[in-house]
């Protein structure tokens, strides 16, 4: 999916992950950003691997990418991008440097769930990515308390912003464990 606009100083916001399946709480995230914070747009980064997970328990990337541009639904705001695949990356802070490279006029900030922020000190040169971009946590069942007393959020409370959300019930691990 190409992911250009002509209009100069758009917010986007960057969704990144495995979407292992994609579901309606990565739907839920992205439509409450896009009122909460005014964004233009918000991308699915599908990513080709998370370097955190077991390939094992991966769903082909082709499925993934399918199962979101199904769950984003007929929001013509969310696009589904499999743009880390052709950059050849596999680290956030790649493709977070390389999107600013590719567009220098566009205004990018990180949106994740609660659970993701508990991962965040694991990622590639995560101060750079807190460098780089604001990083909007929405909340989850069960991860406030955790998120909010992180290593991360407690030493860069001034580039992450808690969001205290209605939750969505879905997760990507509770889809696959029902399939099975």
């Amino acid at each position: 999916m190409g992911l250009r606009s002509t209009k100069i100083g758009l917010k986007i916001g960057l969704l990144g992950g495995s979407f292992n399946p994609a579901h309606a709480g990565h739907l839920h995230i992205s439509e409450i950003a896009l009122k909460k914070l005014g964004l233009a747009q918000v991308w699915w980064l599908v990513s080709p691997q998370n370097p955190l997970k077991p390939r094992t328990e991966m769903m082909d990337f082709e499925k993934r990418f399918a199962s979101a541009v199904k769950a984003k639904g007929q929001n013509p705001k969310i696009k589904v991008s499999d743009i880390e695949a052709k950059f050849g990356t596999r680290y956030t802070v790649d493709i977070l440097r390389r999107l600013k490279a590719k567009f220098p006029h566009y205004e990018f900030v990180w949106l994740m769930g609660a659970d993701n922020l508990l991962q965040l000190p694991k990622w590639k040169n995560w101060q750079e990515i807190l460098r780089l971009v604001p990083i909007h946590v929405f909340d989850r069942a069960q991860f406030f308390h955790q998120a909010v007393s992180s290593r991360a959020y407690s030493q860069y409370k001034g580039r992450i912003t808690y969001h205290n959300i209605r939750k969505n019930p879905f997760s990507a691990t509770g889809i696959r464990l029902t399939k099975r």
